[in-house]
């Protein structure tokens, strides 16, 4: 068997090390190159574990400066276009890097797809880009790859990274018909797991546990969510690169199981022995009432079926995040 060349960029980040400890371990026939500038600091032990287990060539390089590209091969069977800074807290604090650092990541990768040879290439995107869609025109619930995109404010800062990926993927679908690749396009509902920062729901819920907060305040606690564990959203994703179908589509990567903030957040009391009272209070400014994504199409063009249950998830990244906070230590084995 042919051996592929694979790219990860922004392969460091939490879903990219999972993709490529993913292709290691299930796609043996794989040389994988991660490039990365390190955003939330220096090779962890992680990929440093993976690097040395796996053969897993890592270059550290700014990918917002065009120079970083001429490191790399001309030539590479599959390329994943993760690299983005995400999270709300970003958003709120630095709106004009959040707009700055992606908008580049997009134009700098589509630049060099022009001039290298790439046989295809999966840009992953974001529910975000059509949150506004569900609160201004009450659209369908769980929400199709079809929806119109749309935010609600242009000017409020948590909308800048949907703006960045409604961006990119109209850049990478439009470059890769102009300039004869092929692309899918993921949109990512709700990834959670081990390693993802604490700028995401589970992880700070988790800690706020662990800081004794009593009342613990919950907020948005009606609020509805599908939360997707971290192995389904690589499997999904991986297979959206493999599949000849997904070619030319957007694809909802997810579950379709919708659950109250209030719920998952009860849950994680029960997991830490937590006995006080609850408080619910507002949701952040900006955030979405309700989000599930329908992935029948996934289903059907990538054979993609979820596996984990939120339970079993949560639990999974609840303990890692408890181990961390007491020990310091990154589990990861």
């Amino acid at each position: 068997m042919p051996v592929k060349k694979v790219l990860l960029i922004g392969g460091a980040g939490f879903i990219g090390l999972r993709i490529a400890q993913f292709l290691s371990e299930e796609r043996t026939a794989c040389a994988t190159t991660i490039i990365d500038n390190f955003f939330r600091g220096k090779e962890d032990e992680y990929l440093i574990h993976l690097r040395g287990k796996y053969n897993i060539k890592v270059i550290q390089a700014d990918c917002t400066q065009p120079a970083a590209f001429d490191t790399l091969d001309k030539d590479y069977d599959h390329v994943y276009m993760l690299a983005s800074v995400v999270g709300v807290e970003y958003t709120t604090q630095m709106p004009d890097e959040i707009i700055r650092i992606n908008t580049a990541l997009i134009y700098n990768t589509l630049e060099w797809l022009k001039t290298a040879s790439c046989g295809k290439v999966v840009f992953t995107s974001t529910s975000e880009c059509y949150a506004g869609t569900i609160e201004a025109f009450n659209y369908a619930i769980p929400t199709p790859e079809k929806i119109p995109l749309c935010i609600e404010d242009i000017r409020h800062p948590r909308f800048t990274y949907a703006v960045t990926k409604m961006l990119g993927e109209s850049g990478f679908m439009n470059y890769a018909r102009v300039h004869g690749f092929k692309c899918t396009v993921v949109r990512y509902h709700n990834v959670y797991g081990e390693r993802m920062g604490f700028k995401h729901v589970i992880p700070q819920v988790t800690q706020r546990f662990y800081n004794k907060e009593n009342p613990f305040k919950i907020y948005g606690a009606d609020q509805t969510r599908a939360f997707c564990y971290v192995d389904d959203a690589v499997e999904g994703t991986v297979l959206s690169m493999e599949q000849d179908g997904a070619d030319g589509e957007i694809i909802h990567i997810g579950v379709q199981d919708e659950i109250k903030i209030e719920e998952i957040v009860k849950y994680i009391g029960t997991l830490v022995g937590f006995d006080g009272a609850y408080e619910a209070v507002p949701a952040p400014d900006g955030s979405v009432s309700r989000r599930c994504p329908d992935i029948s199409k996934a289903k059907r063009l990538l054979g993609y079926q979820p596996r984990v249950d939120y339970k079993t998830g949560v639990k999974r990244t609840f303990d890692w995040y408890m181990n961390y906070l007491k020990t310091g230590k990154k589990a990861y084995e």
